[in-house]
């Protein structure tokens, strides 16, 4: 298990969305979970990324990602896609 100084480094990376290359900085333990929700629900961690940023109103991505891993904790982050209140369409 990391530290806890290595899960709040913050980590920069590039994901495409709906086509277009961006920077995203999050702690690395945001990533490690985004990635396993991403992996739990058969999506790639661009299309997850993809479904968080059409549905995050006018948040910033960074925040609404953080937002949306901390909800999945909170409710049980194996659910499938659909119940989380995206869907893989959008």
């Amino acid at each position: 298990m990391a530290t806890d100084s290595a899960n709040a480094r913050v980590v920069k990376r590039s994901l495409v969305i709906a086509g277009h290359r961006t920077s995203v900085s999050l702690e690395d333990a945001f990533w490690r979970r985004l990635r396993g929700i991403a992996d739990e629900r058969g999506l790639s961690l661009n299309r997850l990324a993809a479904m968080v940023d059409a549905s995050r109103g006018g948040a910033n991505l960074s925040s609404a990602i953080r937002v949306f891993v901390l909800e999945a904790e909170g409710s049980g982050s194996s659910r499938a896609a659909g119940d989380s209140g995206l869907r893989p369409d959008q």
